[in-house]
């Protein structure tokens, strides 16, 4: 009998770890937010809100420099007015939103007249790529690269 107790708590305790374990393991890290460096706050904050339509979000400094966006459930775009100067940047860094229709985006850039082009750099194109979804590529009012698509994740 005492070596059938001892087994029933090996498998408990070996059942136990192993359901902590595969907890741990799928435990990713999530995007808290994303901060760029902008040179004027007022255009910056403008072309996210009015453009990207993404929703302001309390910001705990109230100083007039930062502005936080709620990008999804657990992370922010966070624009800090600290840079120097309008600089340029790679196409491949870029920050890239997901909409449910590119087309419906691409009306509110022309609207605007806002510069838009495929990955290729060819002006108001779209990209189709080869799993179907479709992209283009735009700078915000600091020189940033956002993709925007259609995909559905």
């Amino acid at each position: 009998m005492y070596l059938f107790d001892v087994m029933k708590k090996y498998a408990f305790l070996l059942a136990l770890l192993s359901a902590t374990l595969t907890g741990m393991a799928q435990k990713k890290p999530v995007l808290n937010h994303i901060a760029l460096s902008v040179y004027d706050l007022g255009k910056a904050t403008a072309f996210y809100r009015d453009i990207m339509h993404i929703d302001t979000i309390p910001e705990p400094f109230h100083d007039g420099k930062h502005t936080w966006f709620r990008i999804s459930e657990q992370s922010q775009l966070h624009l800090i007015q600290n840079a120097k100067a309008i600089t340029q940047h790679d196409k491949n860094s870029h920050i890239c939103f997901s909409v449910p229709s590119v087309e419906g985006l691409i009306d509110l850039l022309d609207k605007h007249q806002i510069y838009y082009e495929n990955w290729a750099g060819e002006p108001k194109t779209v990209t189709k790529r080869v799993d179907g979804v479709k992209q283009i590529y735009l700078k915000d009012p600091d020189g940033y690269w956002i993709e925007i698509n259609d995909d559905k994740y």
